[in-house]
């Protein structure tokens, strides 16, 4: 994935109208732009600053941005065309579709801040009394199983999955979770700047009880408690670089053993009342965490896990509730967590709570305003070109056998393309919508698609689903099908413009596409097999040699600084490293082959292999808050922007020789790192 890689995580997270109207609020973005460029910048010294520098200038962070993209400013672009489907959707009429009143009705009601400051608590009210009413332990399954449905789900993470050993079937998953901060390790550094980061989540918890009616001193002791608990659930939480081995979250337990794991929860009961079919096994991702939680629920004081649970609801329901709530999270979660300084505007926030929601009936509207087939019939091509030069890469190698090299293009010919639309689109005539009750209404949403997760538990993979809305900018790779998916929202400039030539195409959305099937050989990808299974079919020999080329990455990449004192994260990005190096290259592979050895003249005074890595750079230009730097730095597999494109660029002989740069310049990297 390109902007948040479909890396396994036990639970699979992957590797997500008025055409006249919308033009108005957002123009197109230009598939190349010549103004982004600070020729004040040597190419070959900085090419990041060079390619992007006055784009940096002319576009400063928004007040409601913590980052500020290419990448977002074509989301915003998408978001206000969605804005305008929704908008005319919520215009009550009697010539309404069925699908125009549930986004309409879910949008309006998300949009009525007037009414939902009006009704106070009101909302949850009856949900917080689920909770105080809880007398003993055995209690608290049936009210997890509750918050499940609602989509609030406390302690850790419970859905279906494809089975990482048997490709062909679903099961059911169990996960770690239940934290309030973005990682694990944010509960378990000592440095000075992780405590200071403790002690204002304490005060923004003991915030939030104070707006539910408490006192202060009763509200900090009950933030006390929820960092308590949530500092054990982290102590039992594996860490992100040992996430990233597909190995090391793959437990496949019987129903009996986890509950021998962890007795002090009821899991029968628990998968009985959820709805889910019956489970003789599942994938107990870190057996650790439920050892964990089992301790957290036998030892914690019933009360503080009530505390805890309460604080878990109205979390994950800020929205819906009055402004001084959302004013509570905005001030921890973004400005200080992300260094944003005003809050995102409603509208944006619920386009995207209905884009998450109900994604389909949004998302086909999209489709069909948006997806040219031109564009994805040219889209197609490119992406054979580049599997083709994938193909003479794999075979070229000159680090690995025979024998591996067969069973890499085995898996790289049954790579299947899923490219800018969906074969099946879900259907929620069953799903009801009120025009006044925001917070039921993503409620029943969130019950519909957890009812449509675990019904696929014990049947065959549907390889035809999507795991990201098609209005998204992003793309991803799936190990476990074997595909790469493109949603229409990425089809787009910069990354994909029907006007420009190949050489920026190619170096845009085509290194985006090198990308996601270079994941299919990363030190991920590569452990799952053509079909989709995880397993080993890779000799000793070679997997030493991918293994030596892989540090030379990680310590190329733990060489960079994004902030002061901060560095990044070699072993966490690798895999999306090995993906940029590895894009790039294939795209430049493609592009040469495209044109045949013939050199178009030059394009605004650049040469079509100039154009090529500017289209790839441009697409990364960004500018963001050091706060949102430092939690990208901990929790992000992707390296930030200049890395991206300055780590690449300075790892290809043809950079250097399109920029004529010199052996002692900064883009210049020796030894090169080079997997693919």
């Amino acid at each position: 994935m390109i902007l948040a890689m479909p890396y396994y995580m036990g639970m699979r997270v992957l590797f997500m109208l008025c055409l006249a109207a919308a033009a108005v609020h957002a123009q197109k973005a230009p598939g190349f732009d010549l103004g982004a460029i600070n020729r004040n910048v040597d190419p070959c010294t900085n090419f990041y600053q060079y390619a992007c520098g006055g784009w940096m200038t002319a576009n400063p962070l928004p007040g409601d941005a913590s980052r500020w993209g290419r990448f977002d400013a074509l989301q915003d672009r998408n978001r206000m065309l969605l804005r305008d489907v929704l908008e005319a959707a919520a215009a009550d009429g009697p010539n309404r579709s069925a699908t125009d009143q549930k986004i309409g009705d879910f949008y309006a009601a998300c949009m009525d801040e007037k009414s939902i400051n009006a009704r106070g608590l009101d909302a949850i009210q009856r949900d917080l009394n689920r909770i105080a009413l809880i007398q003993d332990r055995e209690e608290i399954t049936e009210l997890a199983v509750y918050m499940f449905r609602i989509g609030s789900g406390p302690f850790f993470r419970f859905g279906s999955e494809q089975d990482a050993k048997d490709s062909t079937r679903v099961i059911a998953v169990m996960d770690q979770g239940g934290l309030g901060l973005p990682d694990r390790d944010y509960y378990l550094k000592t440095d000075e700047k992780s405590v200071d980061l403790r002690n204002k989540y304490l005060t923004h918890v003991q915030k939030v009880f104070e707006l539910l009616g408490l006192p202060a001193a009763d509200a900090q002791k009950k933030a006390a408690a929820v960092l308590a608990i949530e500092t054990e659930l982290a102590k039992g939480s594996m860490d992100r670089v040992a996430r990233r081995d597909p190995e090391k979250v793959y437990h496949k337990l019987t129903a009996a053993e986890l509950s021998k794991l962890a007795p002090s929860f009821d899991w029968v009961k628990f998968f009985q009342s959820l709805g889910a079919p019956p489970i003789e096994s599942l994938n107990v991702a870190v057996p650790d965490f439920a050892r964990t939680m089992n301790a957290v629920l036998e030892q914690q004081r019933l009360d503080d896990l009530k505390t805890y649970l309460t604080w878990a609801l109205v979390r994950d329901n800020t929205l819906f509730l009055p402004a001084p709530f959302q004013q509570a999270s905005f001030e921890f979660y973004e400005k200080t967590l992300r260094g944003a300084k005003e809050m995102r505007p409603r509208w944006k926030r619920c386009v995207d709570l209905t884009d998450q929601q109900l994604p389909d009936a949004l998302g086909k509207t999209f489709v069909e305003k948006t997806l040219g087939e031109a564009g994805k019939k040219r889209t197609q091509q490119m992406v054979a070109a580049i599997e083709k030069a994938l193909e003479k890469d794999i075979r070229g190698l000159d680090w690995m056998t025979p024998k591996t090299k067969d069973q890499a293009i085995v898996k790289l010919h049954g790579v299947t393309n899923k490219i800018g639309n969906k074969s099946k689109w879900l259907d929620y005539s069953g799903v009801q919508i009120a025009r006044n009750d925001p917070y039921a209404n993503s409620g029943r949403t969130s019950t519909f698609e957890l009812a449509r997760q675990l019904a696929k538990i014990g049947k065959p993979v549907d390889k035809t689903e999507w795991e990201m809305s098609q209005p998204t900018v992003n793309a991803y790779y799936d190990p476990q099908h074997n595909d790469i998916n493109f949603p229409a929202g990425i089809l787009q400039p910069p990354f994909w413009d029907n006007t420009m030539d190949d050489a920026v195409n190619y170096g845009a959305i085509g290194a985006v596409i090198g990308h996601e099937l270079t994941h299919g050989f990363d030190d991920q990808g590569r452990q799952f097999d053509a079909k989709g299974n995880l397993r080993d079919w890779w000799t000793d020999e070679d997997a030493k040699a991918f293994e030596q080329r892989t540090d030379c990455v990680v310590n190329q990449y733990n060489g960079y600084s994004p902030v002061e004192g901060v560095n990044l994260n070699g072993k966490l990005t690798l895999g999306e490293n090995t993906a940029d190096n590895g894009g790039l290259r294939l795209a430049y592979a493609a592009l040469m082959d495209t044109l045949g050895g013939k050199q178009p003249p030059k394009t605004d005074g650049f040469s079509a292999e100039q154009r090529f890595f500017l289209g790839w750079a441009q697409v990364w230009c960004q500018n963001v808050t050091e706060e949102a730097l430092r939690l990208r730095t901990q929790t992000d597999p992707h390296s930030p922007g200049e890395f991206r494109v300055n780590g690449v660029v300075s790892n290809m002989p043809e950079f250097q020789k399109a920029f004529a740069c010199r052996a002692s310049q900064p883009m210049v990297r020796g030894p090169a790192c080079r997997v693919w």
